[in-house]
């Protein structure tokens, strides 16, 4: 029996009673923060291009698309609202590091439209495309070596797993799905801090569904894609592939072991280290207008250098620089959706905490795939110097499970651009208990979510 196939048979046989309590719940939140950030992320222009360039092209109207006031296909949706979810860079962040609920729920959404599936049945499929998406990173052995932008590597086979649960695809069109899905794999981190970046997770998110949707109707593929010698191991995790870690699939569930961290910043993951240390500071300098020099000393991996953004061409692209984050929070004392606008970014108190931020790096502390660390130093004109450290940004992971009231803050940060109190609360409600809604209200919930953005 070959590993894919192997994997196939175990991901298939898994049903609701094998899911632990605690996995339902953090699936519940990933949904509910999911869907807010698609909410907040379908007015953003790159999604009103995407959702406009998608509806002059037609087709079977099936499915909502988030904020856009009118439905698309199955394709067209996965793709539209799996990049609103991720165009602000506002969604969970997974654990080993992955975007892995917006090539999953997009997917999952689409099909509860088409189909009638319930909360439970929904939320499992989520559950396992998540899995998938984990496995895969945890099974080369060597967390972060990717030398693309995860999600589109590991994104599509997620996607794949959790629509072929919905299809009820047996272990052998579950290979093939697999096989397909490995095909449409890829993305470039050169396009972080472009409108390039969110088509990541929107083409993760519809190939995914695709690949189950083709593989359904008996769409054939390499049967043994995971270790085929020109298959995805060698083609994405340097021929390497950890069978065991792979085949250990929901034992335990990675969204219950090692979780994920609801994002409490709009910006890419390594810059909230610098912000949660900047926030520390910020009252305890009487006025930012004393401020001389900052320096943010962080650890000395990939993550962290490709943050170091000193000159920006776009408030977009100040999503992926330590500096402006560092500067927008010790300025505003908060970061927000409205921070990473070409008008922020031209603001003359910003442009000047700017220009003071420089990044030092430490090699002498080790580094991890799951944990980073920042010190922050502010000199003040007078000559006093201010410190904060962080370690683990609010949030994050290896902290309690954030509370919902804490929640809603971003939540509410989320909603409020097109949502009433009212609407709000409502959609808190049915997202919050995703896995306890009957159809009728899967389908109420997209109804809510689907009207147009302001």
């Amino acid at each position: 029996m070959s590993i894919t196939d192997e994997l196939c048979r175990k991901i298939v046989a898994i049903e609701a009673e094998a899911i632990p309590v605690q996995a339902w719940e953090l699936a519940n939140q990933v949904v509910l923060d999911g869907i807010a950030v698609a909410v907040a992320g379908a007015a953003e222009l790159p999604v009103r291009i995407l959702a406009d360039y998608f509806r002059e092209q037609g087709g079977n109207p099936v499915a909502s698309m988030v904020g856009c006031g009118y439905k698309g296909t199955l394709f067209q949706a996965a793709y539209v609202n799996a990049a609103s979810m991720h165009v602000l860079d506002y969604e969970p962040m997974s654990n080993p590091s992955t975007h892995a609920t917006s090539p999953v729920l997009p997917g999952v959404l689409a099909l509860a439209e088409w189909r009638e599936y319930d909360g439970r049945e929904l939320a499992l499929a989520l559950i396992k495309g998540v899995e998938m998406q984990a496995r895969l990173r945890i099974a080369t052995g060597k967390p972060g070596q990717y030398r693309f932008h995860t999600p589109g590597v590991v994104g599509p086979m997620g996607g794949a797993i959790a629509a072929g649960h919905l299809l009820r695809l047996d272990a052998v069109q579950t290979g093939y799905a697999l096989g397909i899905a490995a095909s449409r794999c890829g993305s470039l981190m050169a396009n972080a801090g472009s409108m390039a970046k969110c088509t990541h997770l929107g083409l993760a998110a519809a190939n995914g569904l695709e690949a189950a949707l083709l593989a359904a109707r008996g769409f054939t593929a390499s049967p043994d894609v995971m270790e085929h010698r020109w298959g995805y191991a060698q083609a994405f995790l340097d021929g390497e592939i950890e069978a065991e870690s792979l085949l250990s699939f929901g034992n335990p569930y990675r969204i219950v072991e090692a979780r994920y961290a609801i994002k409490l910043f709009p910006c890419v993951y390594p810059t909230h280290w610098g912000i949660d240390a900047a926030l520390q500071l910020r009252d305890r300098i009487s006025s930012v207008d004393q401020i001389k020099e900052v320096t943010l000393t962080a650890l000395d991996t990939p993550p962290m250098r490709r943050q170091d953004r000193p000159q920006l061409n776009s408030g977009l692209e100040g999503k992926f620089s330590h500096q402006y984050t560092v500067a927008c929070a010790l300025v505003d004392g908060r970061v927000g959706i409205d921070h990473f606008t070409d008008e922020c970014l031209s603001r003359p108190d910003i442009a000047a905490m700017l220009a003071k931020v420089r990044v030092a790096y430490d090699d002498n502390r080790e580094a991890d795939d799951e944990a980073y660390w920042v010190k922050l130093a502010v000199q003040t004109l007078s000559g006093e110097i201010f410190t904060s450290e962080c370690k683990y940004p609010a949030g994050h992971f290896h902290l309690p499970v954030l509370s919902l009231e804490r929640h809603r803050t971003k939540l509410h940060e989320c909603l409020r651009r097109t949502f009433g109190p009212v609407e709000e609360e409502e959609i808190i409600a049915l997202a919050g208990h995703f896995d306890q809604l009957k159809n009728k209200e899967v389908k109420r919930l997209m109804e809510l979510v689907s009207r147009r953005a302001s």
